[in-house]
């Protein structure tokens, strides 16, 4: 299965030491209910520590329902929800039709290989807001709920058989700012040895 990495025109990062990638913001998108997608925005503020303002994840515990009833008082890893707009390309090869937000991220970005950045990756959006990748989306079945057959799309197995997520990044925000389509999106990475992203 196609783990959709490094392809796509993506930014490898080598022009800048590798410490670096560069893409854009193509859509925001929040929801004040726990709906399965978010509707896009003109505009969104991240707060520090929090997530999105006005969007039902927002908070410094955990948000998402199935989280919660594990524990309520977990930290909220998963603060914001980023997807790679090249994701939609590749599920439109497979018949579907996904457009940003469908999925229930909230932000849309496009030339950068997010699935493929190590934990504590930092996320410059705009002109001041900044995200610290904590791991994965792991999806579930409310997906095929969404259209049937897409879980299969975004969840498989690579060639050596180790299980690939596909469907976006989690992160929270280390600082606040204004998020808009067509802002700039800067990929930091962190020093040291880099670890990958995993299920959170």
């Amino acid at each position: 299965m196609d783990v959709g990495r490094g392809g796509g025109g993506m930014d490898d990062g080598r022009s800048s030491g590798g410490q670096t990638r560069h893409g854009s913001v193509v859509a925001v998108a929040r929801d004040g209910e726990h709906h399965f997608s978010k509707q896009p925005q003109p505009g969104v503020r991240l707060l520090a520590g929090l997530g999105v303002e006005g969007d039902a994840h927002l908070e410094v515990t955990v948000q998402h329902r199935s989280r919660v009833a594990q524990d309520p008082d977990q930290p909220n890893l998963r603060q914001v929800h980023f997807i790679q707009e090249e994701l939609f390309a590749e599920l439109a090869s497979a018949g579907h039709t996904v457009r940003p937000g469908d999925l229930g991220e909230n932000v849309t970005t496009r030339g950068v290989d997010l699935l493929a950045l190590p934990t504590g990756t930092l996320l410059h959006l705009g002109a001041e807001a900044v995200v610290e990748l904590t791991g994965l989306r792991n999806p579930c079945r409310q997906i095929d709920g969404f259209q049937d057959g897409l879980l299969r799309q975004v969840v498989g197995r690579d060639a050596d058989g180790t299980l690939v997520r596909k469907a976006g990044v989690m992160g929270v925000v280390r600082h606040g700012g204004e998020v808009r389509p067509g802002d700039p999106l800067t990929a930091r990475l962190p020093g040291g040895e880099h670890l990958p992203l995993r299920r959170v």
